[in-house]
């Protein structure tokens, strides 16, 4: 009897074990059909990185600095551990206060229990180039290559992605499938002919010289490709208020912008006049003016440079003599070689990224002697760009073949194809024992006694200018535009450079050093 009590108390103690399991799974299958009958999907996604800007050896100009965000579900025992990591805490504690999982920026990209995405900053703090690269407002490229290349640049991109199922407060459903995905690396870009190191060492030296305005360039006189394009003062992509507001238009690319070009031109005019068969000993006494149909030209020189060949009168850059020089030149000719050197047209790099044509005078114009005496050494109508005279610059330096300035190479697909940019080919400008001679002079500019350009570093070539404006200073002084434009090395010339200042005291005094330092430091890097 006792026997079967306790299997009839067992059996019953089993049944009501098994019908309180059955309730349970019961009412627990029924809060989840409740909760799947109220829930939704709750998405977060974030662009990771769009498509990039390269220099010439594939180093990036742009998305070169990482951010972390970290994946926040607000009722998660892991989120408090975001606290100390979190950049911005207000973002933090709005988000705990919340319901929905949120991004929140952190610094560091590993945080246990947490996801962490990345995503890259599209510009650094001290941003390279930025006339070049341009600038995105909303998300859309508004100048530069952002806005030539914009549908394919913001139209290439990975993104990070979360998906989670949540109630109808927001809560996150725990036991349910969620969605994490984090961007693949993305290499698709835009390939420039700028070289980052270049560019470096360009920008770097410009800061050196505070509250400069000008420009650089450097060209590889064979290929015309730009390897450095920098223009004074940059825009500070961080407060372009600011920078809209400055009277010093840090908005204006102006190496791209036409200016005066003063005694630089006397490259070309000596060019002429070889091309027309006068030689190098062509001799003029300078005695300090010229009369031009009753114009007075005055040299720098009080009293003159006395009797001066062309190796002389480039050297000592005479106004005088090349405006002597010009009036055995054909306008025709004079005109023609300017333009095979480049002057007069404008450089096409892509959609409203263009560098001035400047102004050339005509033949037409050039019969009025006065004219045709003044564009003899860059003065009158005559305005070209930093680009315009670092062009002419590298057809002297590659023998007279004068390349086509270049700026952009094509574009890299993230499939590893490449799409090259077709270009014409180098022209002939002079010919090779006019280049030569060119050369000459200009290293005879280099190598004088006062020239604040020679380099025991590197042997280069170069010409001074220092243009009138016709605009005076504040203290009544006239404003001037300082050039300096030259080659390295001397014997085998690769890099053209020309420096632009606005405002400086001379050629000499205010822009060589600068192509000195650049020509240095580009040599030993």
């Amino acid at each position: 009897m006792r026997l079967k009590l306790k299997i009839t108390a067992a059996v019953f103690i089993i049944a009501a074990v098994l019908l309180s399991v059955k309730l349970i799974l019961i009412n627990t299958d029924e809060k989840v059909r409740k909760a799947s009958a109220n829930r939704g999907q709750y998405k977060i996604s974030n662009v990771a990185e769009y498509a990039s800007v390269y220099d010439c050896n594939g180093k990036r100009l742009v998305n070169e600095e990482k951010e972390n965000l970290a994946l926040i579900d607000p009722h998660s025992e892991d989120a408090l551990k975001v606290l100390k990591y979190a950049s911005d805490k207000d973002v933090y504690r709005s988000g705990m206060n919340g319901n929905l999982p949120f991004l929140c920026r952190v610094t560091t990209d590993e945080i246990d229990g947490i996801e962490v995405f990345q995503r890259y900053k599209r510009y650094s703090d001290d941003q390279l180039a930025v006339h070049i690269i341009g600038y995105t407002s909303d998300e859309k490229g508004m100048c530069g290559i952002e806005y030539a290349y914009d549908d394919f640049l913001r139209g290439t991109y990975t993104e990070n992605y979360a998906a989670f199922n949540v109630n109808a407060v927001g809560q996150v459903l725990k036991g349910l499938d969620s969605s994490i995905i984090k961007a693949e690396s993305l290499d698709a870009g835009v390939v420039t002919t700028i070289d980052k190191d270049i560019q470096q060492i360009c920008e770097d030296v410009m800061s050196e010289y505070q509250g400069i305005k000008g420009a650089v360039v450097v060209m590889d006189v064979k290929s015309g490709e730009i390897r450095a394009c920098a223009s004074y003062p940059a825009l500070k992509l961080d407060s372009l208020e600011e920078s809209l507001d400055s009277s010093d238009a840090p908005f204006v690319n102006r190496a791209f912008s036409p200016y005066s070009v003063g005694s630089i031109f006397k490259l070309c005019t000596a060019a002429a006049a070889l091309e027309s068969g006068i030689i190098s000993d062509f001799t003029y006494t300078c005695t300090g003016s010229v009369n031009v149909n009753g114009q007075i030209f005055n040299c720098h020189k009080w009293g003159g440079h006395g009797e001066i060949d062309m190796y002389q009168a480039m050297e000592l850059s005479c106004n005088p003599y090349f405006i002597t020089l010009s009036e055995y030149i054909d306008s025709g000719v004079f005109i023609e070689t300017a333009e095979k050197l480049g002057f007069g047209s404008e450089s096409i790099f892509a959609d409203g990224l263009v560098s001035s044509a400047g102004y050339l005078p005509s033949e037409q114009q050039l019969e009025v002697p006065a004219e045709k005496g003044n564009m003899s050494f860059g003065q009158g109508m005559l305005t070209a760009t930093p680009v315009q005279i670092c062009r002419m610059t590298a057809a002297i330096a590659n023998n007279g073949m004068c390349p086509e300035p270049k700026l952009i190479l094509g574009i890299k697909n993230n499939d590893g194809s490449f799409e090259k940019i077709s270009y014409p080919v180098n022209k002939r400008a002079v010919s090779y024992l006019t280049a030569k001679k060119l050369r000459e002079f200009m290293t005879c500019v280099v190598n004088a006694e006062n020239s604040f350009s020679k380099s025991y570093v590197v042997a280069s070539g170069g010409k001074t200018s220092t243009a009138q404006t016709g605009r005076t200073t504040a203290d009544g002084r006239e404003e001037l535009n300082c050039w300096f434009t030259g080659y390295f090395p001397a014997d085998k010339p690769e890099y053209a450079v020309t420096v632009l200042v606005e405002g400086g005291i001379s050629g000499n005094v205010t822009s060589s050093p600068i192509y000195k330092k650049i020509a240095e430091r580009i040599t030993i890097t």
